[in-house]
């Protein structure tokens, strides 16, 4: 039943990037993302700080899941499956394994690693990464920074695990993502 449900989240979020990419690539340039609150909204703890020479180009909140499975007897991450949203609420990006973050506007891509992170109790750390690759013309085309901040849950469980047990935790966060300023 867990690779099921996890099957159907997938090919989900397939079905919604292929759309997004074939809107983008079907109807010339598709209506720009609406950023939620940029600047304001951002409050980093000084560890994961953006270098200097880059600027804040979108923040969006997201929601999703962080999947654990049983390796060794003990729960280690698997991937991350979120959306994030405009202001509006309406879903532009998806993220996943790699991580990666992809647009379902414009099908722009952005990989990235992380950094540095600030620890905070009870959820997963808030993180800075660096981008490593990314692709197309859109939304994130040249990002060279991303921030994970406030937020939510998502931590492993804590009990043992046996075989191939594989467990989601619910997650939120805020991404903030950054080009360099010209």
């Amino acid at each position: 039943m867990k690779h099921a449900k996890r099957l159907v989240l997938t090919t989900t979020a397939a079905a919604t990037a292929a759309a997004g990419l074939f809107l983008g690539t079907t109807a010339g340039n598709a209506a720009a993302t609406e950023p939620a609150p940029a600047a304001a909204a951002v409050k980093a703890p000084a560890a994961l700080a953006v270098p200097d020479g880059n600027k804040l180009t979108g923040v969006f909140p997201a929601h999703g899941v962080q999947t654990y499975t049983c390796t060794d007897g003990a729960w280690k991450l698997l991937e991350p499956a979120a959306t994030l949203s405009d202001k509006r609420g309406r879903t532009v990006a998806l993220h996943s394994r790699g991580p990666v973050w992809v647009s379902t506007v414009d099908g722009s891509a952005v990989n990235a690693s992380a950094i540095a992170n600030s620890p905070k109790t009870g959820t997963i750390p808030e993180l800075l990464l660096q981008s490593t690759a990314t692709r197309g013309t859109g939304t994130f085309a040249g990002v060279t920074y991303i921030q994970r901040l406030n937020t939510t849950g998502g931590v492993a469980p804590t009990t043992t695990c046996t075989g191939t047990d594989q467990v989601s935790v619910p997650y939120t966060a805020t991404y903030a993502f950054y080009k360099p300023a010209k």
